[in-house]
């Protein structure tokens, strides 16, 4: 009863921090009336969810049945899932000793009403639910509310569950190293390198296998700018592990396992994974690649977690896994799961893209709700981030970058040239970043990767979103001014954003002015660049302006994301499809020579000399 009062007392805490956090979206928590919340735990309720213990076999997901009943049922009766499962004060940082009660550890999850699967819980006080749990180094709990979210009571609260080994290796994220024939592996374990050394075991086609040692990073709540992420937001992230498994052959497979040799000498190993190899720079091969932005996270088990608006999420997942085969590499252009201060979707995230991000190289940028802070150097002031200030993305997730705070960086697929920008940093000219874009662009061997791509979370291009033209703008200020030219120059054939929640593609442009009128079939020089928004991967969608501009060939207000298909030097697929069904629903090919490349456009060369 000690540890249930605790429990009590902690989760009376949060409710009454939650209303003052703001998230992009609804809030599912933001209709509880947190002045009438009491604690009413009532020895006739009761939680019991089963089994206790979980992946028994190594699985890393199971699904946990919750039975409870109470005495005096109501449809507005909900079920709240908490992890770590102990909230009381002894596992709490103490940061007034005068404040009582003590500051709660972590925010719930996610909940479900009473009622979701039990149309007679009303009648009969009886239910079942099924949630799915993943593996996040703690154990669960799940609490019983009555009263509704206008007078919440704690009724019950549940036996707790947790994983057979919560430590164990989680979650790979293949992405692409510096070099060419480099592939950096991530995971996430209890595991820190007192306990046990981190590796990869890791071969081609089953022989001569190797292994790899891994670099181990984490960070505590004082690295995290702010609320939530310092506070009810907070929970340990555990122990992120890179390796760099150098020196692979182009396009062969390879097959890898995530390791950990522990101190008395055992090893714990993960499943075992495939991947592929990327392309020589240059090679002349089937190349696929999908992009798009904003996708987030959602919950199959249909409960409401912190941000309940990433609809789309679970739909584009899938229509990824579905093709997979057909997929060489995957961009997710900034927002990535919306944690905005509540670190445990990020596990959940990094769940869901799985079976995705363990076979291809998953490559990110990063994007307000990842970066954002006021006071931390971030070029927009605002508090998207909810205090993670980029903390969480640059150690979850690996990039090429010189420096992975600043999140800039190229990278080279075969046949393309990728020049990611960091949209939350300066990019304007005379900066470090408009610096390195420049260089990036101007880098490469156009006879060799013909195909170069300019990648951003905000746009910067071109977009008939509402917001931007409330602004009285179609960008970002300043951003389209400063780097047009660049675009023009080094004559970039595609620039993608995500951001606006939906899909756009305009005319290949170049100041507000179509170069060329094609729509569906361009050959020879674009004369400009093509931009395209595609940032429909999950969250709620963004709508347009009624206006049509003359530079907007197609637009759609809906979930999904875009496929490029590189047959070889002279010709590109671009295909848009949606996340409900995985058609396409716009498309374009390029066809062109060397020369076409070659060719001047307005501002794409240098001005004639006497010498000329």
């Amino acid at each position: 009863m000690r540890f249930l009062g605790f429990v009590c007392l902690g989760i009376l805490w949060i409710l009454a921090t939650l209303h003052q956090v703001k998230s992009h979206g609804n809030h599912p928590f933001s209709k509880i009336a947190i002045r009438k919340t009491t604690f009413a735990l009532n020895k006739h309720a009761n939680v019991k969810a089963s089994p206790s213990v979980l992946g028994l076999k190594g699985e890393n997901t199971e699904w946990v049945t919750l039975e409870y009943s109470s005495p005096d049922p109501s449809s507005d009766d909900w079920i709240g899932v908490f992890s770590p499962a102990n909230f009381s004060s002894s596992t709490c940082p103490v940061e007034n000793p005068r404040v009582y009660p003590p500051l709660l550890c972590s925010a719930p999850i996610k909940f479900l009403f009473a009622n979701y699967t039990n149309a007679n819980y009303k009648t009969t006080g009886r239910g079942l639910l099924k949630l799915q749990l993943i593996n996040q180094r703690a154990d669960f709990s799940f609490a019983l509310f009555s009263g509704g979210l206008s007078k919440p009571k704690v009724v019950a609260i549940s036996n707790r569950v947790t994983f057979a080994n919560p430590d164990a290796p989680l979650y790979p994220r293949l992405a692409q190293g510096k070099n060419w024939n480099e592939m950096t592996v991530t995971w996430t374990s209890g595991y820190g390198i007192d306990e046990a050394e981190p590796l990869v075991a890791w071969s081609q086609n089953g022989k001569d296998l190797m292994q790899s040692p891994a670099g181990t990073l984490t960070f505590d709540r004082n690295s995290m700018c702010g609320a939530p992420a310092r506070t009810e937001g907070w929970r340990d992230p555990g122990f992120i592990h890179t390796s760099f498994l150098k020196e692979l052959w182009p396009n062969q497979e390879y097959t890898y396992k995530l390791g950990h040799k522990l101190n008395n000498g055992t090893y714990i190993w993960s499943s075992t994974y495939k991947f592929k190899a990327s392309p020589y720079p240059g090679q002349n091969s089937l190349q696929r690649v999908v992009i798009f932005g904003d996708m987030g996270k959602d919950e199959a088990d249909g409960s409401n977690e912190y941000n309940n608006f990433q609809r789309g999420s679970l739909n584009t997942t899938r229509q990824l896994i579905e093709d997979l085969k057909n997929i060489d590499i995957v961009f997710h252009i900034g927002d990535i799961c919306y944690a905005n201060g509540y670190l445990s979707q990020w596990d959940q995230f990094t769940a869901q893209i799985g079976p995705i991000a363990s076979t291809v190289p998953y490559m990110i940028a990063s994007g307000n709700h990842e970066r954002d802070w006021p006071g931390s150097g971030s070029f927009y002031d605002t508090m998207d981030s909810g205090g993670e200030c980029g903390v969480v993305a640059q150690n979850m997730f690996y990039v090429p970058a010189e420096n992975r705070e600043k999140f800039w960086y190229a990278t080279d697929y075969g046949m393309f040239r990728f020049c990611v920008a960091n949209t939350e940093l300066d990019w304007r000219e005379g900066t470090e970043q408009y610096k390195f874009i420049e260089h990036c662009l101007s880098s490469v061997d156009r006879q060799k990767q013909p195909w170069l791509i300019f990648l951003a979370h905000r746009v910067l291009g071109y977009s008939s979103c509402t917001f931007y033209a409330e602004q009285g703008s179609s960008s970002e200020p300043m951003g389209r001014e400063s780097l047009q030219s660049l675009w023009q120059k080094y004559k970039v054939d595609l620039a993608i954003y995500g951001h606006v929640h939906s899909y756009e593609r305009t005319c290949p442009i170049y100041q507000n002015i179509c170069t060329n009128e094609k729509k569906h079939y361009y050959k020879g020089p674009l004369n400009g660049t093509i931009h395209v928004v595609a940032g429909g991967g999950g969250a709620s969608l963004s709508p347009f302006i009624s206006l049509q501009t003359k530079w907007s060939i197609f637009r759609d207000y809906d979930y999904g994301f875009v496929k490029l298909t590189a047959f070889d030097h002279s010709n590109l697929l671009f295909e848009y499809k949606k996340s409900s069904d995985g058609k396409v629903y716009d498309s374009f090919r390029i066809s062109r020579d060397y020369r076409d490349i070659l060719a001047c456009a307005v501002d794409s060369c240098p001005r004639t000399t006497l010498a000329s």
